[in-house]
């Protein structure tokens, strides 16, 4: 289980009512993949491109049956989507803190040792209240020599 340095794209996608709005995200940070016990560790640095620039992210992946989302800096999140449950979780904003809801509907994973997609789709509540169903997408792809963290 090496560490390799990665490029990440992330686009995530939120239905909310009528509306519908895309991120994205491209970025380089690290990953490890324990592939006999299918568990899979990504880590990188938000940007300021999405909001939450200088938070350390770190989703933690088993298999097809839970994700698990750490951020930590500008906002605090523990996260856990896992198919066929919902988890409460905490979530910690320079705006607020909030309970949200998150129910998994998919979770597939597909990952080597050089890299591999995610996809999600899960649905998300504030305080009990509907607030959007989600999909993300995320690939990641080992870098080959140097590379430049500025």
């Amino acid at each position: 289980m090496d560490d390799k340095k990665v490029a990440i794209d992330i686009t995530s996608t939120q239905f909310s009512y009528r509306e519908k709005d895309v991120t994205e995200l491209f970025t380089f940070g690290d990953y490890i993949a324990d592939r006999k016990n299918e568990r899979y560790r990504i880590t990188y640095k938000e940007t300021a491109d999405n909001g939450f620039a200088g938070s350390n992210v770190t989703l933690d992946i088993d298999g097809d049956k839970m994700v698990t989302l750490n951020r930590r800096g500008g906002a605090l999140a523990n996260l856990v989507i896992e198919k066929g449950r919902k988890h409460h979780c905490h979530y910690d904003t320079p705006y607020g803190d909030f309970m949200v809801g998150i129910a998994a509907d998919t979770i597939r994973a597909d990952f080597n040792d050089n890299g591999g997609k995610l996809y999600l789709k899960y649905t998300v509540d504030i305080n009990s209240s509907f607030m959007s169903e989600n999909e993300m997408f995320i690939n990641i792809k080992e870098v080959s020599g140097g590379l430049s963290r500025s």
